[in-house]
């Protein structure tokens, strides 16, 4: 059969709440133009964000009962720890509550002042965590990663060229590792190949630099390899997840997005001394290492999640269900990056809107416009996100790319949902040239984006 069906039933649902756009255009407003600054009641359909916000299977919420509250020792710990050592093959495996905080622990130890961590490229909270510690964070993506409109198979790679002679300028012992982003969210969901992989790997072992993977989305990323690139056409998913992970000496990972949970990450790796430290400052910050933050239940439905990530079924679905988002804009004339992302469809604002300059944040516009003409939230990856002023010469320095991110959360919209949301973004291209720029008026000194005030231009 042609049709793609949904790989699961549906057991059990939540109401959403209709609203006018009168009512929108006041939520805006109380809200200061920042989408994380909605309540989510006011919002119809949600693609804020990926993370955290899958539907669980009903034997995940059968872990959940079946979780181990114990403080030290924890059954469901050791399940945790076995389901991920088997998946990546890493030795030290350490809970965490989230993504944000295994990267916090990894490069609190790792980083400081005068060190540098290069990356295909950096998210928010990644490039956050780094430059927290005094280091510095360096995006690598290939030219064709900054191209939205070029069709790819894999225009998430590292720059392996730029980051050999980065390496040189810099020398080994600055860069105490390098990260690989898999899937390439900040790049448009893009996915990294395995010869990618393979010789980023090769390259740092040659000037004795650890390689860790940003592992948020590594099923998807696997899955794309299946489906991409020769040799793996008959592979399974966990095979090529596993040959991902051999090539690397450690990962974080936000278990939000491709554990499938609603919180909950980990930090793995193979060298002893390191996962020593980290678990000391997990103790302090996180809890006990078999616990690290977080309930036995959580552990549970970690594990389980892992495994179901795995099912081609369900992975086939996924991903066909954002290329049918990506597909039907295109044929609208609605500029996005190409092709579709494994987590998310991005549009590419600075063609949406080129009437706005990056310093006018062309992205915020637009998803105040989406969440106006329809209740749809999304969010900047553009300059808002990235943007920065250069302390010598005091003028703007946009990212490579003006975005807004689409992300579909796992197992809980339909297709009628989704034409909803193709229909209001279709209103929105429409009218394109009567949106205006946006103005920061209040912001932290960092990750901005999450709790910025805005307001119109007019």
């Amino acid at each position: 059969m042609k049709t793609i069906i949904e790989p699961f039933k549906i057991k059990s649902v939540e109401p959403i709440r209709f609203t006018t756009p009168a009512e929108r255009e006041r939520i805006l407003r109380r809200a200061w133009y920042n989408p994380f600054l909605i309540k989510a009641d006011d919002v119809l359909i949600d693609l804020l964000t990926d993370s955290g916000t899958s539907a669980m299977s009903a034997r995940q919420w059968a872990g959940v009962m079946d979780g181990d509250e114990s403080y030290a020792g924890s059954r469901s710990f050791f399940r945790f720890e076995r389901t991920i050592r088997e998946l990546t093959g890493f030795r030290h495996v350490i809970p965490t509550h989230q993504g944000r905080a295994a990267e916090k622990i990894l490069f609190s130890v790792v980083g400081g002042p005068g060190k540098h961590i290069p990356n295909n490229t950096h998210f928010d909270t990644t490039r956050a965590n780094v430059e927290f510690t005094g280091a510095e964070a360096h995006d690598f993506p290939t030219s064709e990663g900054k191209q939205p409109a070029l069709i790819a198979d894999f225009k998430g790679n590292m720059d392996l060229v730029a980051l050999e002679s980065f390496i040189k300028k810099m020398g080994p012992s600055s860069i105490p590792l390098c990260m690989l982003t898999v899937t390439n969210n900040s790049g448009g969901g893009q996915p990294v190949s395995m010869e990618n992989i393979r010789k980023t790997s090769r390259l740092l072992r040659k000037y004795r630099i650890p390689l860790f993977l940003d592992a948020c989305r590594f099923a998807e990323n696997a899955f794309f390899i299946k489906k991409r690139e020769k040799g793996y056409a008959h592979k399974s998913v966990r095979q090529i997840a596993r040959e991902m992970f051999s090539y690397a000496d450690g990962c974080t990972m936000s278990a939000k997005k491709d554990a499938l949970v609603n919180m909950g990450g980990f930090l793995a790796m193979n060298d002893a001394s390191l996962a020593e430290k980290a678990r000391n400052i997990l103790i302090v910050t996180e809890g006990f290492p078999t616990y690290g933050g977080l309930a036995g239940r959580d552990l549970e439905a970690i594990a389980q999640g892992l495994e179901e990530i795995l099912d081609e079924h369900y992975l086939t679905y996924r991903i066909r269900s954002v290329e049918y988002l990506g597909e039907k804009l295109v044929e609208r004339g609605v500029p996005i990056v190409q092709p579709p992302g494994g987590h998310a469809v991005y549009l590419d604002a600075r063609r949406f809107t080129p009437q706005i300059p990056p310093e006018q944040y062309p992205g915020q516009a637009i998803v105040c416009e989406l969440f106006r003409r329809g209740g749809i939230r999304s969010v900047e990856i553009g300059s808002v996100m990235f943007g920065k002023t250069d302390p010598r010469t005091g003028r703007f320095q946009p990212p490579p790319m003006e975005l807004v991110r689409l992300a579909i959360p796992r197992r809980v919209y339909t297709q009628s949902h989704v034409d909803y949301v193709i229909e209001v973004i279709q209103e929105v291209y429409r009218d394109r040239k009567k949106l205006r720029g946006m103005q920061i008026i209040e912001e932290p000194p960092v990750l901005r984006h999450f709790t910025a005030k805005f307001r119109p231009l007019k």
